[in-house]
Formats: C-alpha cells, structure tokens, sequence
C-alpha cells in the first residue's frame, strides 16, 4: 500500500504586512460561543435559543475550560455577571488578555480587564469601523464594534514588516511606557503578527534571549 503524499508547505514571505500590538502581562482568556445541538457543555456558563439555534457560552484560561467555581483570576465569574453583553461577539473563539488588578504586573489598575487579541476584526464601541482590507477589492468587509465591556490590546504598528520597527516599537514602549495602561512604566514587550504566515511572535523587553520557564 502507497503511503499519503504530504506536499510540502509553501513557505510565507518574511518582508510583508504585519500587526504590531503591546504584549500584555496577564493571563490568557477565552471566551467560546459555540453551538451545542439542544445540550448545553456542562462547563458553560449560560445557554439559549437564538434564530431556531442552541448556544452555549464558555469561559477559557489557556489550559482549560474554567467555571465560576474553579475560576481563573476570576474570569468566569466576570464573564458570568456580563453574559447578556458578551452574547454580541456572536459565534467563534474569542481570545484575549486578562489583566489588571492582581494578575502578574497589576499595570496599577484597581480593576481587571479583557482585551481581545483580533485587532482586525473588531474595534472599540467607542470608534467607527473600518474597512478591513483585502487581497479581492470586490470583497467588502468591515469590522465589528465590541460591547462596553471588552477592549484591545493597543496596536503599535501596521504596516510593512522589519526587523527596524520591531526595535522602534519596544523603544517606543521603553521611553514612554504601557498604550494599555498609559503611566506605567514597566510594559511587558510586544507581540508582531505576521500575516502572511498568520502567526504571531513575542519580544519581551527584559530577558527576551531566556526561555520563559527561566525567565
């Protein structure tokens, strides 16, 4: 019997666009609304009916599905008390950043916060969307606005990548502290997005040469 040929994968172009966001110090979240067939997950924090449809919704820390009750820095429980807002990001994993108050670095906050890593496809409830760009002019897109409750890692840059404005970036963190939390001083690093491979990587402005299990 022939084996299954494994083509192999083509390789991205380094020099193309990318997204450059602050890496924040916190603790990873997610939140999933996901069909369920008319059986709720056992883990989920609510369940309805919507356009002849069953949803669940579900509380993420990077590792597991958590509950109010076996929690993550609180993240379900918060998620829980805001599920009527969170219904808007509609179907999909939604991942992001949870961070603030007793998580990590704190950013001198005295509350805790949700930014959201999809800088793309959302934008705060405070802004106009934009159009997202795409590689068919035909294809209109636009983003979509986030509840209230729910903001964005700040994004640094977009644009064509370099290793240069990689470097401008953590400078730019250095000199004038955290976009999240404007007046610390001590940010974490940032993360580059890489669209044509659509993969992300880290810079960490202390220690970034030492694995993080050392760091």
């Amino acid at each position: 019997m022939t084996p299954t040929f494994e083509p192999f994968p083509k390789i991205p172009r380094l020099f193309r666009d990318c997204i450059i966001t602050e890496k924040i110090d916190g603790t990873n979240a997610t939140i999933a609304i996901i069909e369920d067939g008319g059986q709720p997950y056992r883990e989920a924090i609510c369940s309805w009916h919507q356009d002849g449809a069953s949803w669940s919704m579900l509380a993420g820390s990077r590792t597991r599905w958590i509950t109010p009750q076996n929690d993550n820095h609180g993240f379900a429980r918060w998620v829980e008390e805001r599920q009527r807002s969170l219904m808007a990001l509609g179907p999909g994993i939604h991942r992001g950043e949870w961070w603030g108050s007793g998580i990590q670095r704190g950013y001198g906050l005295k509350e805790k916060r949700l930014s959201l890593f999809n800088v793309s496809r959302w934008c705060l409830h405070d802004q106009e969307p934009r159009r997202i760009p795409s590689q068919d002019p035909r294809i209109e897109k636009w983003q979509e606005v986030l509840p209230t409750c729910v903001g964005l890692v700040p994004v640094l840059y977009q644009g064509h990548f370099s290793t240069r404005t990689v470097e401008s970036c953590c400078n730019r963190l250095l000199v004038q502290g955290s976009q999240a939390a404007p007046g610390f001083q001590k940010p974490e690093g940032v993360v580059v997005f890489h669209t044509a491979a659509n993969a992300g990587f880290k810079v960490t402005l202390e220690k970034d040469d030492e694995p993080k299990s050392k760091a």
